[in-house]
């Protein structure tokens, strides 16, 4: 499976490279103009993938909706899939994050692959770590890992309790966290921007 990809090369050689994943019923330009807004400098190479499946009500879609927290594994698997090779072929340190859906992927690609595999950081916003069957989490080596969680507490579409979850799952695993919590339905918070920023710019060495 090949993906649809929109691609904002770096300034100059890439320090690494921040991979955005759009949301249920988006597509690859959802998140483009958050690769300025996290990496204003352009020091990474920014990537932003759409979705391989056409569903409704219209958009992209990374896999088919199945219940919380259990994406349909038929859809899921050849999504991952898609993306584990996209992912291997891009400059490291690489920092994964997503929306909604593309949380739910960020998540998988952290915690599905292997320490060995695993991105620099994760960034996963109002999603949930999936469960999904032949998924095995690996919480092994997380110590001081850094993921930033972000979630509306007034979410009505995914319940801030996966996040709240997740945040006690990683944080019991040793991984460095950093969690943001807003009375918000299920968007992106534009005041957390700046420190969003800061994160990815640690996250690369910088």
């Amino acid at each position: 499976m090949t993906l649809d990809v929109l691609e904002r090369p770096a300034a100059g050689d890439p320090a690494g490279t921040l991979l955005l994943l759009h949301g249920r019923g988006a597509d690859e330009h959802d998140l483009f103009p958050l690769l300025d807004a996290l990496d204003p400098e352009r020091r990474l190479h920014g990537v932003t993938p759409g979705g391989p499946l056409a569903l409704p009500p219209g958009g992209r879609h990374w896999y088919r909706l199945a219940g919380i927290p259990t994406p349909d594994a038929g859809t899921f698997w050849p999504s991952f899939e898609a993306l584990s090779e996209l992912i291997d072929g891009l400059v490291p340190p690489l920092v994964v994050g997503g929306f909604s859906q593309g949380a739910v992927m960020s998540y998988a690609l952290g915690l599905g692959r292997g320490p060995e595999a695993r991105p620099a950081a994760l960034l996963p916003l109002s999603g949930f770590v999936p469960r999904v069957e032949g998924l095995e989490l690996d919480l092994t080596g997380l110590e001081g890992y850094p993921v930033a969680i972000a979630h509306g507490s007034l979410d009505p579409v995914i319940s801030v309790e996966w996040s709240r979850e997740a945040r006690a799952t990683l944080t019991r695993a040793g991984a460095d966290v950093t969690y943001n919590e807003a009375p918000l339905p299920h968007t992106i918070d534009p005041q957390i921007i700046p420190a969003l920023r800061h994160f990815v710019t640690n996250a690369v060495g910088r």
